[in-house]
């Protein structure tokens, strides 16, 4: 199969095949129009051939003493051959001959014997082509008489009165000394032609060099392929790509690319595609790193950029094929969704995390256990084991959890509440929150609240409240430790979170949903947030058609920042059972 493949393939390159084509193609042509010339000039030269013996013929046979000799000669019975050999007529005619160099100039009386011959032996016989002049016309052609091939004219000769025709003059020009102008010709346009074929052979060569620099050496087959390749992976992938070209002008770009940096659509009049990159309405970092990978001696460069609602990183790779420099390369990766995993993960590893301490902890009231059974002391074991039935397996740190009935929530909230609280941080639900509902989406709500928890936490450690009371009217455990309030309410299908803090609040002027914006000094509570939590927050609420928003940058009452969240289709809808009360009822 691959043998049968490799034998249809056509042999040499593709540049070679178009060299070979293109100087066929010129040269059968050159010989084509050499040939014409060739044909075009011998008729030529014939034909001026011809109209020089018909102009000599002519000459001679409107000489008045040729007319009269020949006149005298018609009218006799019999010719005195000796006397025409040496006659004036024979002399004359045989001057005109080797003056005009024609092979014979002959002459004839009205019956066509010769009056005058080259060969003297010849006169007085009568000539051996039709004498057509004798009819009164002239005629010109190509015959063979006694001095061989050659090209003559016949004129008739006329009465010195010009009433009747008294004979004929013919005049020939030997084909050989024709043939050799037609091969002196010949000879001309075969030099012309040898030298359209070395021009032809040059150009050749030269278009088979721009070729393979054009096309890079690459083959139809695999030019064809690389396109389809280009088209598979421009438009195949989920990262953005913008080809420039070394003169800086945007050669391509993918629909990923376009939705990503907000670019017109490919019919749009002002696309980008063919205009200059720094003329684009690219990102001003992008357009300066595109720039700088543009230097051929600058290696590839990464960056991080945000555009609208997308975080991505971009990376400028100059490329090169051997020697040539074919511009740069900007890839586009959306890490947006990388960013949400990132935090859902976050989710459950802090989940994984309380888990394991309850684990921890449950093992420690186990072996307290064991430790009074085999002690013997049955009655402490029995009031030990009792109390830990009446207060459950473990310890719940998050005040009011009850009012979430949700199972995922509520577990998410006192793993949160688990880990905050082994940094000196309390969460708690606050009173107003009576949440019966399921969730139905728990990556993305535990994605922002985790985002908003996380946030609120670290902003708590940062400032350490004074004692008082909570905003709420709730008493904390201790007083002036840092506490964290979070409240649930669901309507619908829609989540609505409020999570408040007792740290120093939002500084005025500052975009805290920018990318990469944070309030954190470096190095401290590293635990906590990567300063980029409440931009991922609302790029999350925004793609299901929500927000999250600073409601109270700093209370009055010394309470911190208030952040709000609304999360549309992370809810089962539902109506509560007949007959049930919500959590915050039954506490009533």
């Amino acid at each position: 199969m691959s043998t049968t493949r490799e034998s249809r393939r056509p042999r040499g390159s593709f540049s070679g095949r178009m060299t070979a084509l293109l100087f066929a193609a010129v040269a059968g042509t050159l010989v084509i129009c050499l040939l014409a010339i060739g044909w075009l000039t011998t008729r030529r030269i014939h034909d001026q051939a011809q109209q020089e013996a018909l102009g000599i013929a002519r000459t001679v046979a409107s000489i008045p003493e040729v007319r009269e000799l020949v006149a005298e000669q018609a009218d006799e019975d019999a010719l005195d051959t000796r006397a025409l050999a040496a006659g004036p007529l024979q002399s004359s005619l045989e001057e005109i001959r080797q003056r005009t160099g024609a092979l014979f100039v002959i002459a004839t009386e009205d019956r066509g014997l010769r009056l005058a011959h080259p060969n003297p032996d010849l006169i007085g016989q009568r000539v051996s082509t039709d004498p057509v002049a004798l009819s009164g016309v002239e005629d010109t052609s190509t015959e063979r008489g006694t001095l061989g091939e050659s090209l003559r004219a016949k004129v008739p000769v006329w009465s010195p009165d010009g009433s009747r025709v008294t004979g004929e003059i013919s005049v020939g020009v030997s084909v050989a000394a024709v043939a050799g102008d037609v091969r002196q010709a010949a000879a001309s346009v075969a030099v012309v032609g040898l030298g359209g074929l070395v021009l032809a052979a040059v150009s050749s060569v030269s278009l088979q060099r721009r070729l393979r620099r054009l096309t890079l050496g690459l083959e139809p087959e695999e030019i064809a392929a690389s396109a389809r390749d280009q088209a598979a992976v421009l438009y195949g992938v989920q990262d953005g790509v913008i080809g420039v070209s070394p003169e800086g002008v945007i050669t391509v770009r993918n629909k990923a690319a376009r939705l990503l940096l907000g670019l017109p659509h490919r019919t749009d009049r002002d696309d980008v595609v063919g205009r200059r990159y720094d003329e684009a309405g690219l990102p001003p970092t992008l357009t300066g790193a595109v720039a700088t990978a543009l230097d051929p001696a600058t290696p590839s460069t990464g960056l991080r950029l945000s555009v609208g609602e997308s975080s991505m990183i971009a990376s400028v790779v100059p490329v090169r094929r051997g020697d040539v420099d074919l511009g740069a390369v900007v890839m586009l990766r959306d890490t947006t969704a990388v960013e949400a995993l990132g935090s859902r993960l976050d989710a459950v590893e802090t989940m994984a995390s309380a888990l394991r301490a309850q684990r921890h902890e449950f093992a420690n009231r186990l072996h307290a256990l064991s430790g009074l059974l085999s002690a013997g002391h049955l009655e402490e074991a029995r009031e030990f084991l009792q109390q830990v039935i009446d207060s459950g397996p473990v310890r719940d740190p998050v005040p009011g959890i009850e009012a979430v009935q949700d199972t995922f929530l509520r577990a998410f909230l006192g793993a949160k509440g688990v880990q905050a609280h082994e940094l000196g941080v309390e969460i708690r639900v606050g009173d107003e929150t009576s949440f019966w509902q399921t969730v139905v989406d728990p990556q993305d709500a535990t994605a922002v609240l985790g985002n908003l928890l996380d946030n609120a936490v670290r902003a708590a450690l940062e400032r350490q409240a004074p004692g008082g009371d909570p905003p709420t009217g709730q008493a904390v455990e201790a007083p002036g430790r840092p506490w964290v309030e979070v409240d649930l309410l669901g309507d619908g299908d829609t989540l609505h979170l409020a999570v408040a803090d007792s740290g120093g609040g939002v500084p005025a002027g500052l975009d805290i949903f920018a990318a990469g914006t944070t309030t954190r000094e470096a190095g401290e509570h590293e635990a906590h947030g990567h300063g980029m939590g409440l931009s991922l927050a609302r790029r999350l609420a925004r793609q299901r058609g929500g927000d999250v928003w600073l409601a109270e940058p700093g209370t009055t009452d010394g309470a911190g920042a208030l952040f709000c969240a609304r999360l549309p289709g992370v809810l089962a809808v539902s109506e509560p059972s007949p007959g049930r009360a919500t959590p915050k009822e039954a506490q009533r």
